[in-house]
């Protein structure tokens, strides 16, 4: 399963700009990015949605269409509408009856945890109920990899983590998962790799604790209390400096060092010191993309 110079062009933007990506078998992977980063548009090449303008996507050695259609390929989008008038079994058993080799519909509910609904009326459900629907009809054909693109958008916490739940009952048979999502925190506890997208390209493809790493290891924040910012992308260790208001967060590889360089300036008032999270990491990765504000600013070292 591989993209190889994969590009998609729409108008003037490039959607996709060049990705190189390779899932292994039995590998759960979380894509990230911002909004419009093109964390759809791959996964719509992936299933043969759409085609590259340049480069190359397979599935199991053939074009994605043909995987898809010999049920080797499962997918969840963000589109979908509750169909009217029918049971989840009756549902799931339709599609079941579109595959060569499905799953049997008794298990696929099971494994989706909604067994108990199959006599229910899917338009009757709510919002948690029909994303696990959505998810035993992703999982009737029997795939090997599963494609979720934002499969917990809008649910509430139990939602999201009962679907989580039967999400990691199916990779544990040894399947292939690729789900985007929003939710870092998601990612980080789901995923064996994250790869991060932005304007179209991998920027970052490791576990998290890799991203972490890659985030300059630990952050280091003070009050500013009215103190200049100049000179504090030079402190010893700071990889970037990032100003919330009156308040200075570095992203240091020595916090040590940074501390008492800070020390010798008189610069600690409400000291903290604490490990790079993911969230630090997504914004060092994605900064170069979004922008300016008035709140927040971030200075790199160059």
């Amino acid at each position: 399963m591989s993209f190889a110079g994969a590009v998609k062009t729409f108008g003037s933007v490039r959607a996709v700009d060049g990705i190189d990506l390779e899932l292994a078998r039995g590998e759960t992977v979380a894509l990230l990015g911002r909004n419009g980063a093109g964390k759809s548009t791959a996964i719509s090449l992936l299933l043969g949605l759409n085609e590259p303008d340049e480069g190359v996507v397979r599935l199991f050695g053939a074009a994605p269409e043909e995987a898809v259609r010999a049920g080797r390929v499962g997918a969840m989008l963000q589109d979908g509408r509750p169909v009217p008038r029918v049971t989840v079994g009756e549902l799931v058993g339709f599609v079941a009856r579109t595959y060569p080799a499905p799953m049997p519909v008794t298990e696929a509910l099971e494994l989706a945890g909604i067994a108990e609904l199959a006599g229910r009326r899917v338009d009757k459900l709510s919002g948690g109920q029909t994303q696990r629907v959505r998810f035993a009809v992703a999982l009737i054909g029997n795939p090997a990899l599963i494609v979720l693109d934002e499969p917990t958008a809008a649910l509430d916490v139990e939602a999201r983590y009962a679907f989580w739940e039967s999400m990691r009952a199916y990779a544990r048979r040894g399947h292939t998962v690729l789900f985007s999502t929003h939710y870092l925190e998601e990612a980080d506890a789901n995923a064996d790799r994250i790869v991060v997208i932005d304007r179209g390209r991998i920027v970052a493809d490791g576990s998290g604790e890799q991203l972490r790493r890659s985030a300059g290891g630990n952050l280091v924040a003070f009050d500013l209390a009215g103190r200049s910012t100049e000179g504090l992308t030079l402190l010893p260790g700071v990889v970037s400096v990032e100003i919330r208001g009156d308040r200075a967060r570095l992203r240091t590889e020595d916090s040590d060092a940074t501390v008492i360089a800070l020390a010798g300036m008189g610069a600690i008032r409400g000291l903290e010191v604490a490990p790079a999270s993911l969230d630090d990491a997504f914004m060092a990765l994605t900064s170069g993309s979004s922008g300016s504000s008035s709140t927040s600013s971030v200075l790199e070292r160059v």
